[in-house]
């Protein structure tokens, strides 16, 4: 089933170290060409030559070897590599992970790889189970890493708990499923927005809110690993543009919604996710307005709704809406549906612990003309996804 992939395998100081060997010859007998990329305390627990023998490739894990000065070069595995498995990966490599250290070549591959990542935790339930770890984790699945579910079980300290690394059988089902994902969408051409508009009041303040565009660009991703030609129009976010996606940079939500008409008439779907700003100031100062002693009005006037004037242009195309309420929730939600002509809404409140801006999770409630589907708190990569099945049965 990995039949021609390239699986560049890391394998960290861990006690489950010894489950490499095993991990390493399933990926061989699944079809896939395996090398190994070691940080130096895992030679501790495993040697290079049983990782050698079984990868049938030379182990790399130093940068370059004294002697003759070979070079191993963390840009060429990172190009070589369809997806980049590190099993087992310990509390220390993960936190160096998610804080961008580089101080072996199993860490600067990683930071050069432009494959999907997979991480296979291995740990004593204490240090898994610390929000230090969770937090790290959590920073990994936001980036786009495949983090691995860690079972119970008996660990080496003898405690029972979370930590363990997953079965190698299992990791490599997981793998599968990765190169498993059906071009679904081949042939059809989404537009997402994203993030914050800014709205100027003078040339150095102005009227934003508080979405990150993680939501957004979740979404975004999940579409294009489905086969479909993503453009995604970007308000202000600090995040990178997902693999596969045209990315189409505004600022103020007058920009947004002309390159949101310009790219929705060549689209088949829009995913209306963006924070646009409702107000906007109605005179622009040219110079920096100066403090005084004065009161100070701001005239502000409304922006134009982009989803609602896309509502109108529509046609056959189809079109998703967002609505984040505070209160009244579903009867705002509904209204909001009937008003713009969307064919689904997707709602969330900021009265939900673990959703709204800035998180990593959502919970949301999908809402149609005939349907009501509530679902439990998510990472937004698995609430993207859901989105991404709803948009499949739009488009079919």
């Amino acid at each position: 089933m990995l039949k021609g992939k390239h699986i560049l395998l890391g394998v960290t100081g861990s006690i489950a170290a010894y489950k490499a060997a095993m991990l390493c010859r399933l990926l061989r007998v699944a079809g896939a060409e395996v090398k190994v990329v070691m940080t130096p305390t895992a030679k501790e627990f495993i040697t290079p030559v049983t990782m050698a023998t079984l990868s049938k490739n030379p182990i790399a894990v130093e940068f370059y070897n004294p002697e003759n000065g070979d070079w191993h070069s963390h840009i060429a595995m990172g190009e070589w590599a369809d997806c980049y498995l590190i099993a087992p990966a310990t509390a220390n490599t993960i936190a160096k992970m998610a804080y961008g250290i580089a101080d072996n070549l199993l860490l600067t591959t990683y930071l050069s790889a432009r494959c999907q990542t997979v991480v296979a935790p291995a740990m004593d339930c204490d240090m898994f189970c610390h929000e230090a770890t969770q937090e790290n984790l959590a920073k990994l699945r936001e980036r786009g890493c495949l983090i691995l579910e860690s079972p119970e079980g008996e660990l080496a300290s003898g405690l029972m708990g979370k930590g363990r690394m997953m079965e190698p059988e299992q990791i490599v089902e997981e793998i599968g499923r990765l190169f498993a994902v059906q071009q679904t969408l081949a042939g059809k051409r989404v537009m997402v927005t994203a993030g914050a508009t800014i709205e100027a009041i003078d040339p150095v303040r102005y009227i934003s809110n508080h979405s990150t565009g993680k939501m957004g660009y979740a979404i975004a991703e999940a579409l294009a690993k489905r086969g479909a030609e993503v453009v995604l129009v970007s308000g202000k976010t600090a995040l990178a543009t997902p693999q596969g996606v045209r990315r189409v940079d505004v600022l103020s939500a007058e920009d947004m919604y002309e390159a949101a008409v310009a790219e929705f008439e060549q689209s088949d779907c829009a995913v209306m996710c963006a924070a646009v700003a409702d107000y906007t100031p109605a005179v622009v100062a040219e110079q920096k307005i100066k403090k005084s002693d004065a009161e100070f009005t701001l005239t502000l006037r409304k922006t134009k709704d982009i989803a609602f004037e896309l509502g109108k242009m529509k046609g056959a195309r189809k079109l998703v809406g967002f609505a984040l309420e505070t209160n009244d929730e579903q009867s705002n939600a509904e209204e909001k549906l009937r008003k713009k002509n969307l064919d689904l809404i997707v709602l969330n409140s900021l009265r939900d612990k673990g959703a709204g801006f800035g998180c990593d999770t959502n919970k949301v409630t999908f809402i149609d003309a005939s349907h009501r589907e509530e679902l439990p708190l998510l990472a937004k990569s698995e609430v993207a996804e859901r989105i991404a099945d709803r948009i499949e049965k739009l488009l079919k």
